[in-house]
């Protein structure tokens, strides 16, 4: 089948791939486009996936005030080098993540991050709460760990839906950055800071 211009296109805009690897896609999808995001998302997630493993020291620390300078945001997000770190795109993906902080209020970048103390006690709590709720000892754990997960999309920016797509997490966010620019992305740190709030929070 013809591979027209039309369609490498269409899967561009639609991926944010490379036209080369957006032709070979469709080839192997004999056209078909659903198949041809499948097959790149394959091969896109596998890329990352070992980018994911090289050392990022570079990047950049941004800052983001919202509402009247009631808000203020401190973000590090490293890449591989200096060259990635200046482009527009770049800076753009780091002012987004910023935003989502001053937004949505994480408290640790990844589920990793979690004291082991704060899980013993949200375990804790979601048990008690359940068998309060008077739910069959034999599907507590069960009920427990789903609430954990919830747990997890509110408290890890990571796991957190993009306040601009939230058919995205923010994980996918970097994820696609990772396959834009050939380089491995780790958010390193944040810093939340709202007026008047006590400093015990």
């Amino acid at each position: 089948m013809d591979i027209t211009a039309e369609m490498v296109k269409e899967l561009r805009l639609s991926t944010g791939v490379g036209i080369l690897d957006c032709r070979k896609a469709l080839q192997v999808a004999e056209g078909d486009f659903d198949k041809a995001v499948d097959y790149l998302r394959e091969k896109g997630l596998a890329k990352a996936a070992k980018r994911m493993s090289r050392e990022a020291k570079d990047g950049m620390i941004a800052s983001y005030i919202h509402a009247g300078g009631r808000i203020g945001v401190l973000v590090e997000v490293n890449c591989e080098t200096d060259f990635v770190a200046r482009t527009e795109e770049y800076k753009a993906m780091v002012n987004e993540i910023a935003m989502q902080i001053a937004a949505m209020s994480p408290k640790y970048v990844q589920r990793e991050d979690i004291p082991e103390t704060v899980l013993e006690h949200e375990r804790a709590l979601y048990r008690a709460q359940t068998l309060e709720e008077g739910k069959p000892e034999h599907v507590v754990d069960r009920i427990v760990e789903g609430r954990l997960n919830k747990f997890y999309e509110e408290v890890c920016l990571l796991e957190q839906a993009y306040i601009r797509d939230d058919s995205k997490k923010i994980d996918d966010l970097i994820k696609e950055a990772i396959n834009k620019t050939g380089e491995n992305i780790v958010i390193r740190r944040f810093a939340r800071f709202e007026l008047g709030e006590s400093l015990g929070e």
